[in-house]
């Protein structure tokens, strides 16, 4: 099932609230009461809230989303700037992939390539790529963190360290306003911080929904990688940073080349 955007943006407003009214959430969309419970149902149904009588509160509080939840999140968006990232990406060509669902978005929509060589400690991403038979794929050894599906550790940033990629691509929890790239743990940050630096070119994917979306780990800039692909256009401070900066934005909609 895919979310419409109010569903996510109610999904997204329960991530700093214990629990919103059902009046609440209709007077600020400009809908009836009976959708907005519509779209509760739609949410408890897919397990990322919790009906109360007249509300709707979090299955959780706090960190990041549950990694089902994340793969529902905008998928359509997910998919657009994987579709994207794939026409800039060459056959052989050697990438470096983070975590993530929007990069294991990227990784699907690369199965037609021929010959790429992949270097990850993305479980689910190297499952993906091994679906591609001329494929070569690295995986890099470390502790897994079970529900994300992921390798971290000392050794993951080792591993990223011995290699040279033509491409890195990488996601992040969210975007503060002044450009501030931001994620939930330490390890998380310093993983992509080295795919950024031992990658010929970096890509940043994400949908619109990570601008402004808290996370306490600060870790780079966006201005930092060579260029960021989004399913919308991003809040006016962030393009200015980016046309100040030199960083390419492509805005990844319906039009884009099959």
């Amino acid at each position: 099932m895919i979310l419409t955007d109010r569903q996510a943006i109610i999904s997204e407003l329960l991530r700093g609230e214990t629990q919103l009214s059902v009046e609440y959430l209709a007077t600020k969309f400009d809908v009836t009461t009976q959708t907005v419970r519509r779209d509760i149902n739609a949410l408890c149904d897919l397990g990322l809230a919790r009906r109360r009588h007249g509300s709707v509160e979090p299955l959780t509080t706090g960190g990041n989303l549950a990694y089902g939840s994340r793969q529902i999140l905008n998928r359509n968006g997910k998919l657009l700037v994987a579709r994207a990232v794939a026409q800039q990406i060459a056959n052989n060509s050697s990438l470096s992939f983070s975590i993530g669902t929007t990069p294991e978005f990227v990784a699907n929509a690369l199965l037609k390539h021929k010959g790429l060589r992949i270097f990850t400690n993305s479980l689910s991403v190297a499952q993906i790529a091994s679906e591609n038979h001329s494929f070569e794929i690295n995986i890099s050894g470390g502790r897994v963190r079970n529900q994300d599906r992921d390798v971290f550790g000392n050794s993951v940033e080792t591993f990223f360290a011995s290699y040279k990629t033509d491409v890195g691509i990488f996601g992040v929890a969210g975007v503060d306003a002044d450009g501030t790239l931001l994620d939930f743990y330490d390890e998380e940050v310093r993983a992509r911080d080295f795919i950024r630096r031992n990658c010929r070119e970096s890509y940043l994917v994400l949908d619109h929904h990570k601008f402004g979306r808290s996370a306490h780990v600060r870790g780079g800039r966006i201005q930092d990688v060579t260029k960021v692909f989004c399913d919308r256009r991003p809040p006016e401070e962030i393009c200015r940073v980016l046309e100040n900066s030199g960083t390419e934005l492509l805005i990844c909609s319906e039009e884009v080349e099959e």
